[in-house]
């Protein structure tokens, strides 16, 4: 995990219309980072669903969301068509990035362990220092929480 107040670091990844996106890109803006399992699961989409809903909220207070899964260019083309996904997804297949931001872990289920991703989320401030982190995130009611921080954080 990488600390509050220190500089988020740096990525360049692909977007779901294979487009590369850095972190210096969006210099000047608020940026959510949330990382999450896998594309078409019932956590994700929800997730997914709920930050393109307040998009335009988040737009408003001069932030942009990106969701980082593992999952290939062309899945998230399709998961951002099938649901009507309006936010940008990025493609982290090496788990570079995913590593670089703590959130690949050992996880237990049923018994049996293995790693994945931990839902986590970076809410990263105009000068891109870490503003606040989520750790182990419930999908459900999640991006409120993020869009009600960052308008604390901004008053």
């Amino acid at each position: 995990m990488i600390d509050v107040r220190k500089n988020a670091p740096d990525f360049c990844l692909k977007d779901d219309e294979g487009k590369k996106n850095c972190l210096k890109d969006f210099k000047g803006k608020w940026l959510v980072l949330y990382f999450y399992p896998k594309d078409n699961t019932p956590g994700c989409t929800k997730e997914a669903e709920e930050f393109s809903k307040l998009k335009e909220e988040f737009e408003k207070l001069n932030a942009v969301i990106l969701g980082v899964s593992p999952d290939s260019v062309e899945s998230h083309k399709k998961f951002k068509e099938k649901k009507g996904l309006t936010i940008t997804l990025l493609s982290d297949p090496e788990k570079e990035v995913i590593k670089t931001y703590g959130a690949w872990k050992l996880k237990k289920r049923f018994g049996k362990e293995y790693y994945g991703v931990v839902r986590t989320t970076y809410l990263i401030d105009p000068e891109g220092k870490v503003a606040h982190v989520w750790k182990n995130v419930r999908a459900k009611g999640h991006a409120e929480k993020v869009l009600e921080k960052l308008k604390e954080l901004q008053s």
